[in-house]
């Protein structure tokens, strides 16, 4: 299956470290004891996709909050899930060497998230990853976010990659969508939705819980 073309554009959330269970933790929080909701923890999961003042318009409607606001809400939210999610960041299992093999095979890596720098140099700093990726895209660089194929366009272009090239590695149904509208194969890590959730895609290579799994071992 090697191809020596073949790059590899990462999702962060979900698909390198397991913190989705933080995110949607303080966002719920956030959303009703905050800002007035009555969600339930399902109906706040299903909206966790694309930039936060998106998050906050499909759950408040549009004119809810000034940009101000939406941007001050949205830091507030990041600083709650950093200061739980520190004490148990840790990279998914298998991840570790997968980087390392993949480095030393000279695939070359991107990062492709929806997460705003803030959240993306949280993790890589703490977890000393940069070195593995030779772009990294977040919120800042797009105008529209997932599941609009624009932050893995844009990897891929970084990485001087056709798109037919790349690999995307996704935890949600969403960036798996983006994916497929770039015209990219995906796996799938089913650390926050099962794999009905992802029905409606046929982009995917692989459904996995981490990367032990003998898919990986194979890939590269």
């Amino acid at each position: 299956m090697r191809n020596k073309e073949m790059t590899l554009i990462f999702d962060l959330n979900g698909t390198i470290i397991d913190d989705m269970h933080f995110h949607t933790k303080a966002w719920h929080k956030l959303f009703n004891e905050d800002l007035g909701a009555s969600l339930s923890w399902e109906e706040v999961k299903k909206e966790m996709y694309g930039k936060n003042p998106e998050v906050l318009e499909r759950v408040f409607g549009k004119n809810k909050f000034t940009k101000q606001e939406a941007e001050d809400w949205s830091m507030e939210k990041e600083r709650r899930y950093q200061e739980e999610y520190l004490p148990h960041m840790k990279l998914i299992p298998g991840l570790d060497g997968f980087f390392e093999k993949a480095k030393s095979k000279s695939v070359q890596m991107a990062i492709g998230s929806a997460a705003i720098p803030f959240n993306v140099d949280f993790v890589l700093d703490n977890l000393k990853l940069r070195d593995y990726f030779t772009a990294i895209i977040t919120a800042d660089h797009v105008a529209v976010s997932k599941p609009h194929p624009e932050t893995f366009l844009l990897g891929a272009e970084a990485l001087g990659a056709e798109p037919e090239d790349c690999i995307v590695f996704e935890d949600a149904p969403k960036g798996v969508e983006a994916a497929q509208n770039a015209g990219m194969k995906a796996v799938v890590l089913t650390t926050a939705h099962p794999k009905e959730d992802f029905v409606n895609y046929d982009n995917i290579l692989a459904f996995i819980k981490n990367y032990e799994d003998p898919f990986i071992r194979d890939l590269i």
